[in-house]
């Protein structure tokens, strides 16, 4: 058994060599194998690596001259091209410049052509592509080329030329005569021919001669300025008086061979002031004639179609719309209330009268100046109210204070009868009711209110300032039926005018207040009597003012004139004091009146203040109330006789002087 496993161990450990022998000796030759392929490839690397490179530098090379062969030519044949791109831009200019001579000499022929036949559209054609070829060749480089200025200059000449053609056949379309002086009716001598020119049948002018001038008048850019010259002449010396002035009216006359004639002429008339429906018809009847003569053509290209007439009221109408407002509507507001309903004809009549001029295309627009005015006559009203009102008030305050009327507790403003303003028949009936219930009921006390309770007492207030009052009244009474915006601006009205009174009377009459003491009574009665009323004004007109609840209306005015009155009659019985104390400065002390000179001087003095005294109730005593006559009097004569008390109290008796001739000069 052990010698059968040592026999396999033995055999295996044969096999085991023989292997690693054999692939020992294999590897051997694949390594000899692989040194012989790398001698072999660095060999050749390394022999040929020379030629190669050495081959790639010629190429190289020649791929170098070959670029710069290229660069040459490049070079040259660019030269070429911009010499070649030169001789073309100088070939090109000269062909441009030939052709604008060509142009400019076929517009120019054609241009003396037209004019000559009175083509004058074609003319003012030809003439703007003559000039506009003129001005490409001003854009050329060699400007400086002399043919150049000689062109510019026959193409002005000829411009002018053609404005002078124009503007001589318009002095014909338009013949003016004109007055040669400034007199007041030097206007009567101005007329307007209008000449309607050629017509397609007419064989001496092959064209319309009218469209043509006008069209041409365009193209030249004269067209405005001439119609511009055209509608100052005709407003000022047409138009402006014919809306002034009443008596002046438009007459036209038809010739079949030269057209129509505008003339004024003068008729007689009383009114003072132009009426709008007669300067509407003499100012559409104008310009009617001049659309039908002269401005109803069309003139322009068909794309942008335009009137002349649309030129001429864009022109023409502000002045002439502001002067109708100034001259014409603003006479035309009425004075009262009372007829605002029937301005509303007035109203249509201007409407009518845009309208003409819109057809005729004067006027361009839905709405302007002159309608809104005439629309807005409640504020226009308002504000002339209240301008002749303030002014009415002004001129009174300014007038003399010294012509009086006497005011009894029996005095009453006279206030119109105002329309009721209840709700109905319904609320009538049930305040019926309630006064028949009231009056069943005897609450009567057995001591009855003097029926001159809280009325005025007898005294004189300024005849101006009564006028005042019922003005104011008047004033107020125009709310009724007014806008609620004219009503209260009536309403301030009268309140200026109340402030405009506490203002202006004491500054205005201010040195008559202090020198004449009847004046100063006036002035204390007026602004009592202004307080008095005033009291009771507003609530008299409340249910028709459209004012605010807890407004003062003129309530809140008493307490300044009252103080105002009394500030004034304070002033002068100032004044009155200082007088009587002047004068009884002069009795010296009334001290020695044993001597004659001191008696006599003292008991002048004492008949000056007597005068004085007689002199002031003579004054007043007809003027102020009962009551404040008294008063003041009473006043002065307490002044001197305390005067004089102090003066006698005042003698030293201890120096042996005598006031027994005091008592007797007393």
């Amino acid at each position: 058994m052990s010698s059968f496993v040592t026999e396999v161990l033995a055999s295996s450990g044969k096999l085991e060599k023989d292997d690693l022998a054999c692939k020992v000796s294999k590897l051997s030759r694949k390594v000899e194998e692989t040194k012989e392929e790398v001698t072999d490839m660095i060999n050749k690397k390394y022999i040929e690596f020379m030629p190669s490179m050495e081959g790639a530098e010629e190429l190289l090379d020649q791929v170098e001259s070959v670029s710069k062969d290229i660069d040459l030519l490049k070079s040259c044949i660019e030269n070429e091209y911009a010499k070649l791109k030169q001789q073309l831009e100088k070939n090109t200019a000269v062909i441009d410049l030939l052709q604008h001579l060509q142009e400019f000499d076929t517009a120019i022929e054609e241009y003396h052509r037209a004019l000559q036949e009175k083509n004058y559209v074609v003319a003012a054609k030809q003439h703007g592509k003559a000039r506009a070829s003129v001005d490409a060749l001003k854009a050329w480089k060699d400007t400086e080329l002399p043919l150049v200025h000689a062109l510019s200059s026959e193409i002005t000449i000829q411009r002018e030329n053609l404005t002078y053609h124009l503007g001589e056949e318009w002095q014909k379309l338009a013949v003016w005569k004109l007055p040669s002086t400034k007199s007041n009716y030097s206007f009567l001598k101005t007329a307007l021919h209008l000449n309607r020119g050629g017509s397609k049948g007419d064989e001496s002018v092959p064209h319309a001669l009218l469209p043509s001038i006008l069209q041409a008048l365009s193209i030249q850019g004269e067209l405005h300025k001439k119609i511009k010259l055209f509608g100052q002449v005709l407003f000022k010396y047409m138009l402006k008086p014919l809306i002034i002035y009443p008596s002046l009216v438009v007459e036209v006359s038809s010739q079949p061979e030269q057209g129509a004639v505008l003339s004024l002429q003068c008729t007689e008339t009383k009114a003072e002031h132009p009426d709008p429906s007669q300067v509407y018809t003499k100012v559409l009847t104008v310009l009617k004639t001049l659309h039908e003569h002269l401005f109803g053509k069309f003139f322009g290209d068909q794309k942008n179609e335009k009137k002349v007439s649309e030129i001429l009221g864009d022109l023409i109408w502000e002045e002439m719309s502001e002067c109708i407002i100034r001259e014409c509507l603003v006479h035309s507001i009425p004075a009262n209330s009372s007829q605002l309903a029937e301005y509303s004809e007035v109203i249509k009549q201007t409407e009518d009268f845009e309208s003409s001029l819109k057809e005729m295309g004067y006027l361009i627009g839905d709405s302007t100046d002159l309608l809104k005015y005439a629309r807005n006559i409640n504020c226009h009203f308002a504000s002339k109210k209240c301008q002749d009102v303030i002014v009415a008030a002004r001129k009174l305050m300014t007038s003399e204070m010294h012509n009086t009327v006497k005011i009894t507790p029996e005095y009453k403003l006279s206030i119109p009868k105002l329309p009721s303003s209840s709700g109905g028949e319904k609320e009538r009936k049930e305040s019926s009711k309630k006064r028949a219930h009231y009056d069943q009921q005897s609450l009567e006390n057995e001591k009855q209110l003097s029926p001159n309770t809280l009325c005025l007492p007898v005294c004189r207030i300024s005849e101006s300032v009564q006028q005042l009052m019922e003005l104011a009244i008047q004033t107020l009474s125009e709310v009724v039926g007014s806008s609620p915006q004219c009503a209260v601006q009536l309403f301030y009205t009268v309140r200026n005018i109340f402030h405009l009174f506490y203002d202006v009377v004491p500054t205005y009459h201010k040195d008559n207040f202090l020198k004449l003491p009847h004046l100063a009574a006036i002035q204390h009665n007026n602004c009592m009597f202004i307080a008095h009323h005033l009291l009771t004004l507003g609530f008299q007109f409340k249910p028709h003012l459209p004012l605010k609840d807890g407004v003062a209306y003129f309530v809140d005015l008493v307490p300044g004139f009252r103080r105002l009155g009394a500030r004034c009659f304070v002033a002068q019985m100032n004044v009155q004091k200082a007088e009587m104390l002047e004068r009884l400065s002069t009795a010296r002390n009334f001290s020695n009146l044993d001597d004659e000179d001191n008696y006599s001087v003292a008991s002048k003095a004492i008949r000056q203040v007597i005068h004085q005294l007689r002199r002031l109730g003579k004054v007043w005593q007809d003027v102020l109330p009962v009551n404040i006559y008294c008063k003041a009097i009473g006043t002065l004569l307490n002044t001197a006789i305390s005067e004089l008390i102090n003066k006698i109290m005042m003698l030293e008796v201890g120096r042996g002087e005598r006031t027994f001739g005091s008592g007797v000069l007393l």
